[in-house]
């Protein structure tokens, strides 16, 4: 997970507003849109909550399926950064799918925690929202 870049919400006391969060994204808060949307639309992926689990990591919008959580979406200058924890069977799964290369590299080098392998990655144009949907896909299915 080296080389991630920094949360641009670290420290404040409040979840970003809708202003806030568009000029941090910057140009890829339409990738943000467009995520979001076509994960609601395609998975059923649709609620939504901000949280922060301490100064130091700053704030994150989890995406969540009833009480389940799918992943997790931090905003930095330009871009963000998605991560997801995914269980055997999920990391399994993926690794005989069509992700892009890089995202398997990921996966398989992910550290593993009790909530599953850690996988974490920027998303910074809207060549990258595929891979995400596809992960997404696979957490649900598993």
């Amino acid at each position: 997970m080296s080389g991630l870049r920094p949360n641009a919400f670290v420290g404040k006391p409040k979840a970003p507003t809708a202003e806030e969060l568009a000029a941090e994204l910057g140009p890829a808060k339409s990738v943000w849109d467009q995520l979001i949307a076509r994960l609601a639309a395609e998975s059923g992926i649709s609620e939504q909550e901000w949280n922060s689990y301490s100064q130091k990591a700053g704030w994150a919008l989890r995406l969540k399926v009833k009480k389940r959580n799918i992943l997790y979406l931090s905003p930095f200058h330009g871009g963000f950064s998605v991560a997801f924890a995914l269980g055997d069977k999920a990391v399994s799964a993926a690794c005989q799918s069509t992700l892009p290369k890089r995202v398997l590299r990921i996966i398989e080098d992910g550290r593993k925690y009790a909530e599953g392998t850690a996988v974490r990655f920027e998303v910074t144009t809207a060549q990258d929202i595929q891979a995400v949907v596809k992960l997404a896909s696979i957490k649900l299915q598993y």
